[in-house]
């Protein structure tokens, strides 16, 4: 199949383009190299620099190559940027998927695959227990609220253009390539301070000196498997949790990539972040759709690697 990969150029995108190019598909690659990485790029797959919220250029990449699926991974990502920014985040994050879906229904794409958050968009999730795809969405933050409006969209274009898409909810994706740079994900960030000696810093999850906030750690690799899954039509018409349904405290995530550097590099504590989700797991479902995922234990061993290998 054509496949058609907006965002393929960063952490996630660029995993997921690997794994298609080597599941025998042809490949274009659409980003605008604000966070992704020329270097990430696969030597066999096309790829043109530009921005989704430029509807004319979008509508015209689309029309040239004609994708069969296109996986939707651009995006703004950041909380914090979002709380900041909120306008920018919405420009993104909603205009520019509005642009996307005009431009796939201009040419009659069969099907899109949505990177949206689960690690978001449910709100808090009570101690002991883990959110459901039936949960009521409560976003808290503008990131949150512009995925949310993205998944909305795309029921409509489903029930009005015949728009096929799979909604993917990621947990905390992380592994190789995550930039540990400006607002990233923390393994990303304590992997390099680790490595650097750098102080590991663990912001409160209510009070300062607690073990900080939990959240569901997905290794990247069972992201990508989900999209060629779901590029394959495993969930059809449907949303799936991506993520492991376990929780883990910034506390432990520190002393593990700790550990796996063999860093003496000092914890931390700092005050609670404003906007910052206490706790945030998943339900993977039963039986999972996923099957077994990577254990934090083994991506973790896999990403401080990669990172020690490329500090």
């Amino acid at each position: 199949m054509r496949i058609l990969i907006t965002g393929g150029a960063g952490f996630i995108g660029s995993h997921i383009a690997d794994a298609c190019l080597a599941a025998g598909h042809d490949v274009k690659i659409l980003d605008d190299l604000s966070t992704g990485r020329i270097a990430n790029l696969p030597a066999n797959a096309h790829f043109v620099e530009g921005d989704i919220r430029n509807a004319g250029w979008l509508t015209e990449r689309v029309r040239e190559f004609r994708p069969d699926v296109v996986s939707h991974q651009a995006a703004q990502t950041s909380v914090a940027i979002s709380a900041r920014e909120p306008v920018l985040d919405a420009d993104i994050n909603v205009l520019g998927t509005l642009n996307l879906l005009n431009a796939c229904v201009d040419q009659e794409v069969s099907k899109v695959i949505f990177a949206s958050t689960g690690g978001a968009i449910y709100g808090e999730v009570p101690d002991g227990e883990r959110a459901q795809l039936d949960w009521q969405p409560r976003p808290l933050s503008p990131y949150a609220c512009s995925k949310f409006a993205g998944e909305g969209y795309l029921e409509c274009y489903r029930a009005e253009h015949g728009l096929d898409s799979t909604v993917l909810r990621y947990s905390n994706v992380y592994g190789p390539r995550q930039d540990p740079h400006g607002e990233a994900g923390v393994v990303a960030i304590f992997s390099q301070r680790a490595f650097a000696g750098q102080p590991l810093n663990v912001y409160a999850r209510v009070a300062e000196g607690d073990a900080g906030c939990v959240r569901d750690y997905v290794y990247v690799d069972d992201v990508v498997r989900a999209n060629l899954m779901a590029i394959d039509g495993a969930f059809g018409q449907s949303i799936v949790n991506v993520c492991t349904g376990e929780g883990t405290s910034t506390l432990e995530l520190a002393e593990a990539i700790k550990h796996h550097a063999g860093s003496k590099c000092e914890i931390g504590f700092g005050p609670r972040r404003p906007g910052d989700i206490e706790r945030s797991v998943l339900d993977p479902g039963s039986p999972p759709p996923l099957g077994e995922t990577v254990s934090l234990e083994n991506g973790l061993k896999q990403t401080v690697g990669w990172f020690g290998e490329n500090a």
